[in-house]
């Protein structure tokens, strides 16, 4: 996995520095970048999968698509674990699919890895699960509030600001979705950090 270090730190007089820092080289979001899908079990879940995963390319937000028999799919939530860019260990509930309906849902945290995830039973063993990922890029800092002024794609600068979710305690929870697909160019994003 890259080091993601700021490309370069720029003091405005005034205690505050303006970070332009990489994220990497993302490719583009797929519901199956970290686990293919997979039957599930129909009682006694839940399901623990801990093998044949693939870490995300970059620490970032993760789905999980249920598929198969659309009638066997139950409301409920797959629970992932893995670690944020600092390597502390995290888990998210990612929100319960919808009843009888295949369809993928979205995780907010971003992974840098994933260890293991946990299907509760459905409703029959025709359903299955696949976990992959967004377009929702670990920002690799805690910022109390939204600071990133500029988003940029393969050396372009966005013409849209960024969509930025922020926590000045959880590293996992500070994401950045650009305006554009990812496409595996490298985004840089700029911010401000006191």
């Amino acid at each position: 996995m890259p080091v993601i270090e700021p490309a370069a730190a720029v003091n405005d007089g005034t205690g505050t520095r303006i970070i332009s820092k990489s994220l990497g080289s993302p490719a583009a979001a797929s519901n199956t970048a970290v686990h293919a899908a997979t039957a599930v079990l129909d009682a006694d879940g839940p399901q623990v999968i801990s093998t044949a995963i693939t870490n995300p390319d970059v620490p970032r937000g993760l789905t999980a698509t249920a598929g198969g028999t659309a009638g066997d799919i139950a409301a409920v939530q797959v629970t992932v674990t893995g670690t944020d860019a600092d390597g502390a260990v995290i888990t998210e509930a990612l929100p319960a699919f919808t009843v009888n309906t295949t369809g993928t849902v979205q995780g907010s945290k971003a992974f840098a890895t994933v260890t293991s995830y946990s299907v509760p039973a459905m409703d029959g063993t025709g359903a299955t699960v696949a976990i992959g990922t967004n377009d929702k890029l670990g920002l690799g800092a805690h910022l109390a509030r939204n600071t990133v002024v500029a988003a940029y794609l393969d050396g372009a600068k966005e013409g849209t600001a960024p969509t930025v979710a922020v926590s000045a305690s959880a590293l996992s929870s500070n994401t950045v979705d650009l305006n554009s697909a990812l496409n595996g160019d490298e985004v840089i994003v700029d911010y401000y950090q006191s």
